[in-house]
């Protein structure tokens, strides 16, 4: 089965966990998500750099990432203790990069709010069309698609967070070394660091980052597969 690169997905829904392992949370977690109204297909991932210590955060760590591809017709449900779930919808503009035809087995999480509410529009045009577009046009080896989404609590309210979330699917399993090719990739093309050219590139007045880490999928299902 091919990865989400080779389908327009209109959400996805995260459950985090670190009180399970992968495995755990497959064997006790996916079927239940996987029987409600709305959802397509669930895939669940391991931490490949939990604790990081070369970017912030803000919500806390985990080891398993869950992740459930969706329509509009979903409605997050309540999670049992020790997991957390987050609802995104896509937003209304394409996703960037490329397809490869291989499945997405490696992920880039970056989940990311305004400093205020009234920042979102300038945060999101920055991502979209400063940030996330040098990203593509370097064409980092290993990553395929770089899709943006939004919190479905923030839309009308601007109170979700993390307010937006970049997906950046990868073809090759060792997510940490090849999120770590894409810095040096961006230098070469736009500016080295501490010039104005990469702060402008790396950085807006309005970005608050909420999490950012590496994953390996560890295991996969659609509707009907399990049992």
């Amino acid at each position: 089965m091919l990865g989400m690169e080779d389908r327009n997905t209109p959400g996805l829904y995260l459950e985090m966990t670190d009180s399970l392992s992968p495995e755990e949370y497959a064997a006790k977690r996916v079927d239940d998500v996987l029987a409600l109204g709305g959802v397509d297909r669930a895939t669940w991932w391991i931490n490949l750099k939990r604790d990081r210590k070369d970017l912030p955060r803000v919500l806390d760590e985990f080891d398993t990432l869950g992740v459930y591809e969706i329509d509009d017709t979903f409605t997050a449900p309540a999670t049992p203790e020790g997991i957390t779930g987050h609802h995104f919808s896509r937003y209304p503009r394409p996703g960037q990069g490329r397809l490869t035809g291989n499945p997405t087995v490696g992920l880039s999480l970056v989940l990311i709010s305004p400093t205020t509410p009234d920042q979102a529009q300038a945060l999101r045009d920055w991502g979209d069309f400063v940030h996330l577009n040098w990203i593509a046009a370097v064409g980092v080896p290993g990553y395929t698609m770089i899709t943006p989404y939004e919190n479905v609590r923030a839309n009308g309210t601007g109170d979700g967070e993390p307010r937006f979330m970049h997906f950046y699917e990868m073809d090759t399993e060792d997510a940490e070394t090849t999120f770590k090719t894409m810095t040096p990739l961006v230098e070469e093309r736009f500016g080295k660091q501490g010039t104005p050219e990469f702060q402008y590139w790396g950085w807006h007045d309005a970005l608050r980052i909420m999490y950012v880490n590496s994953f390996r999928r560890v295991g996969e299902s659609g509707v009907g597969e399990r049992g």
